[in-house]
């Protein structure tokens, strides 16, 4: 069975919302193809095909039978847009003199000068208008190009109508300038569209370009994206590792703050794994080459966040609905306005088509569709730079609705690893109660007798063997060592060894009611002393719950830990609300309880066992570090471990979700406004016509900048005010 291929092109040419759903539709026709989607403001097309039923040059082929172009190699990019450049300042160089002509001089025979001034640009810089326009016909759908095409041809039309067969007034003026200024907006928004994608360039730049290999026992410079899986890459002080990979050689320390966000660099030795991208700081590192090219860590960041900027949330799909049958109406409003106004009102027909072509040039929707997307771009790039990847744009769109945060509590409130934090002596130094629980514990593979084993050894040297042990389940290990007989445990193994606690039951008691697991060590018969042993709390965690709370957020704590455990913790950190003793299935039921009472809950974990959970709530928030970036559980992954982040992603969606709305109301406002004033609804009031074509065309191109240039205002955005110090 072949397994379909998905590809992303970069699309060219497209200057609405409407050329995306003519490319979708293009595209949905080609047998094989499937799940064709069009961002806009990326200018992207992502589909799935199947490479037995169509190959990748039928793709790009369809993509230009409907009037657009897919991009190529770079050289090629940087060539495209200086031909189109080249081409818009012939088209300016021949539509200043016709505004002047037209507005202030007066030649014999000057319509004839008119006509050969605009005749080009309406046909060189109006061809790809025409082909487009053509193309959204064949596919049933009216775009931005079929307003354009419609007021320009009607303008030029009529002008060359008056110039050799009615002599009356021309108006090449307006066809000239409507198409001129519209493709330099055009090109302006291209412009502005790359700026909101600079955090794509920005990951994509962190990647190294070249590597240093060992093949046939000598080094040799490759390209980064020429190494293969079990290559040893040497990457030397200063160089950025080129892939992701294992330490079989070197010892030095890594700065990992591109992935991780740590700004201390992390200490590295032989078997250790290295994240590619990160930066070798002091020794020689040669690795083995595990993970490479789209299976990187940093190209799975790229690939999700390049998903998350081409996805749709929900209020953009209404947007998309609404210019759908935008143009249609405009269309129908401005040939009702010429009817009005040249048959009923009987104004002379220069007039009426005045009114005509400047309503469906300074109607054209792009603002409307712009509004959504660019705001979405800049807002996940702006998360993805802080280390907050949203896997969607509806992620991002639903974050700032939350009223509840349920929070894991193991490797996501605490460190997820064990660590003895008392140690407890009667009659005898500390460093001998370690000893003897070490050398008891040394045969086993439990993360506390791990935890107490790697204090001992710091603080006393190489551990023993003991001469004989035995585990007891759910009680703890006896052993033998040197003649002594050792017992550590819990209050059921020293019962039955008979081993009195009087001495030490209060610090007991007061080491569980802060959530501690005691331990205690018996030698030969009598209590020598206890050890606590805790999974302690992030750092970030107190700041996080507070930070959530001040939102007006509900805490709820989740964990299959022991109540008077998960009690202690809770009450260390604020957290009222807390459900212990849970199955991962159990926790997907608490959450689903609380979106049965109206709640929308996010629910944070480390997206292993907390997958059904993570799942089962409103947003899934991923605790990601390292080789688990990619975890597929959640709806928005931190590569970071402080938990603050949490309420970052939270402020920075309301702030995105403030310029979207900005941005449609920019756009409705001014529609709504222009609209009827090219109507000429002034006209009878103020005996003025507000917005000649020109005019018309200018006041569109602003609003379409105005839009993107908000949306970029969110590049701005003070993440630090929010983000982990």
């Amino acid at each position: 069975m072949t397994r379909n291929k998905k590809v992303v092109l970069q699309i060219e040419g497209m200057n609405c919302p409407s050329c995306a759903a003519t490319i979708e539709k293009s595209l949905s026709r080609l047998n094989g193809v499937s799940n064709p989607g069009v961002n806009f403001a990326t200018r992207k097309a992502s589909m799935e095909y199947d490479p037995t039923r169509v190959e990748l040059k039928e793709i790009r082929n369809a993509v230009e039978r409907a009037g657009y172009k897919v991009k190529r190699l770079e050289e090629e990019e940087k060539e495209g847009r200086w031909k189109e450049w080249r081409v818009f300042l012939l088209g300016l160089v021949l539509t200043i003199p016709i505004v002047l002509i037209e507005l202030f001089f007066e030649f014999p025979q000057d319509e004839f000068l008119l006509f050969g001034l605009a005749t080009p640009v309406q046909v060189v810089l109006g061809l790809p208008f025409y082909r487009r326009a053509y193309s959204a016909l064949r596919n049933r759908i009216a775009t931005v190009d079929t307003l354009v095409v419609l007021s320009t041809t009607t303008a030029y039309l009529y002008s060359v109508a008056a110039t050799f067969f009615i002599h009356a007034p021309t108006f090449y003026d307006a066809s000239a300038t409507v198409i001129t200024t519209i493709t330099l907006g055009m090109l302006l928004e291209n412009l502005s569209a790359g700026k909101a994608g600079e955090a794509i360039k920005k990951l994509m730049g962190l990647a190294p370009r070249t590597a240093t290999i060992i093949r046939d026992g000598k080094e040799q410079d490759i390209p980064a994206g020429d190494v293969r899986v079990g290559d040893i890459v040497v990457v030397r002080p200063g160089e950025r590792i080129p892939t992701d990979g294992i330490i079989i050689e070197g010892y030095s320390s890594v700065d990992e703050s591109v992935i991780t966000g740590e700004s201390i660099p992390v200490e590295k030795k032989r078997g250790d794994e290295v994240i590619g991208a990160t930066i070798n700081k002091s020794g020689m590192l040669k690795i083995e080459a595990k993970e490479v090219g789209k299976d990187t860590v940093l190209a799975q960041i790229i690939r999700m966040v390049e998903d998350a900027q081409r996805s749709k949330p929900k209020i953009q799909r209404i947007a998309d609905r609404v210019v759908a049958y935008f143009v249609p109406g405009v269309v129908l409003s401005a040939m009702t306005a010429f009817a009005v106004w040249y048959f009923i009102i009987g104004v002379p027909l220069l007039f009426a088509l005045t009114i005509f072509v400047a309503m469906l040039v300074v109607a054209c929707p792009c603002a409307l569709g712009i509004a959504t997307p660019t705001a979405v771009m800049v807002g996940i790039g702006k998360g993805a730079e802080h280390g907050i990847l949203f896997k969607s744009g509806s992620a991002l769109e639903m974050v700032h609705q939350l009223d509840t945060v349920v929070f894991d509590k193991t490797g996501t409130l605490t460190q997820g690893t064990p660590v003895v934090t008392d140690v407890v002596a009667v009659g005898n130094k500390e460093a001998e109660i370690l000893k003897f629980a070490a050398i008891a514990e040394t045969g086993s593979e439990h993360p506390i007798g791990e935890a107490i084993i790697r204090i001992a050894k710091e603080k006393g040297g190489e551990i023993p063997i003991p001469d004989s042990f035995i585990a007891i389940p759910g009680k703890g290990i006896r052993a033998e060592y040197n003649g002594h007989c050792i017992s550590f445990g819990n209050r059921k193994l020293m019962k039955e060894d008979k081993i009195e606690l009087s001495q030490v039951e209060a610090k007991i008691e007061s080491q569980e009611e802060q959530g501690k697991t005691v331990m205690s060590l018996g030698v030969d018969g009598k209590i020598r002393g206890i050890i606590a042993v805790a999974d302690i709390l992030k750092e970030s965690a107190r700041e996080a719950i507070e930070e959530l709370k001040r939102d007006g957020l509900e805490i709820i704590m989740l964990t299959g830990d022991n109540t008077r455990t998960a009690s202690a913790i809770g009450k260390e950190l604020g957290i009222d609300k807390v459900f212990a003793e849970l199955l991962p299935g159990e926790k997907a039921s608490v959450i689903k309880n609380l979106q049965a009472q109206g709640k929308i809950v996010a629910m944070v974990g480390d997206g292993i066992n907390d997958a059904p959970a993570l799942s089962q709530a409103n947003i899934g928030i991923a605790i990601g570090s390292g080789t688990d970036v990619a975890i597929e559980a959640g709806d928005i992954v931190l590569t970071r471990e402080a938990l603050s982040e949490v309420s970052c992603s939270l402020q920075l969606s309301k702030k995105t979700m403030e310029k979207i709305k900005q941005n449609l109301f920019f756009a409705f406002l001014y529609n709504g406004t222009a609209i009827p004033i090219a109507g000429g609804v002034l006209y009878p009031v103020f005996h003025i016509l507000f917005l000649s074509p020109m005019l018309a065309a200018v006041a569109m191109i602003l609003s379409d900048i105005t839009v993107v240039g908000n949306a970029l205002l969110l590049r701005r955005f003070d993440m630090g005010k929010y983000h982990p110090r």
